[in-house]
C-alpha cells in the first residue's frame, strides 16, 4: 500500500478546510480515555466484548499498544454519554451497529434519541420532530456536535505511526529500550 492510498480527508464540517488524515495515525489508549471521557478499565473491556475495538492496531499481547482513530474516539464518546444517560448496553449495541454501517462523511448528520429503552437513529431535523411528537424522543445526541468536541480534545495530544510492517515509531523512552531489548 502506497502512501497515497493511506491517506484520507476529514469533512469540512463547519466551515473548516478539510483536515488530512493519515490512516495509519491513531492515539494510544490513555489519550483516547482522556478524549472519550472514560476510563482505561471501560476501554480494555469494551475491546475485549468487540463494542467498539480499534481499528488502527489491536492489543497484540502483553505491553503492546492500542491505536485507536479518530473516528473509533467519536464512537467511544458516544458510547459514553449513552451510558451515562441510562441506556442498556444492549441497546448500545444497536445504536453503534447502526452508526458502523455509515462512512465517516455521514456521522455528522447523525442524531441519536432515545427514551431511555430504545436508541433511534435521526438524519433530519423532520425525524427527530416526529419522535419527540410521538413521545419516543427524550434526549438526543447530536453526532457532530460531539466530533466537535472530540476534534478540540485531540488538538493538542500526540498520535502515533503504525507502520505496515507492525513496526511502530515510538517517541516515549520506556518503549524504545523495550524496542533495544527486543532486538539484542
Amino acid at each position: 500500500m502506497n502512501e497515497a492510498t493511506t491517506r484520507s480527508y476529514q469533512p469540512a464540517l463547519f466551515g473548516q478546510e478539510p483536515v488530512e488524515l493519515d490512516e495509519r495515525e491513531g492515539y494510544r489508549g490513555p489519550i483516547a480515555c482522556k478524549a472519550a471521557g472514560i476510563t482505561y478499565r471501560q476501554l480494555d473491556y469494551w475491546d475485549r466484548t468487540g463494542l467498539v475495538s480499534p481499528t488502527i492496531r489491536g492489543a497484540a499481547g502483553s505491553g503492546s499498544q492500542r491505536l485507536y482513530s479518530f473516528r473509533d474516539i467519536l464512537v467511544l464518546k458516544v458510547v459514553k454519554r449513552l451510558l451515562d444517560t441510562g441506556v442498556s448496553l444492549q441497546q448500545i449495541r444497536v445504536a453503534i451497529n447502526q452508526l458502523a454501517a455509515h462512512g465517516v462523511d455521514d456521522l455528522a448528520e447523525i442524531t441519536l434519541m432515545s427514551d431511555g429503552a430504545s436508541v433511534y437513529k435521526c438524519t433530519s431535523n423532520d425525524e427527530v420532530i416526529d419522535l419527540v411528537n410521538g413521545g419516543q424522543g427524550v434526549f438526543g445526541i447530536a453526532v457532530g456536535r460531539v466530533w466537535e468536541e472530540i476534534e478540540f480534545s485531540l488538538s493538542e495530544l500526540p498520535t502515533e505511526r503504525a507502520e505496515q510492517d507492525g513496526a511502530v515509531l515510538v517517541e516515549d523512552e520506556l518503549a524504545k529500550r523495550r524496542a533495544q531489548r527486543g532486538a539484542s
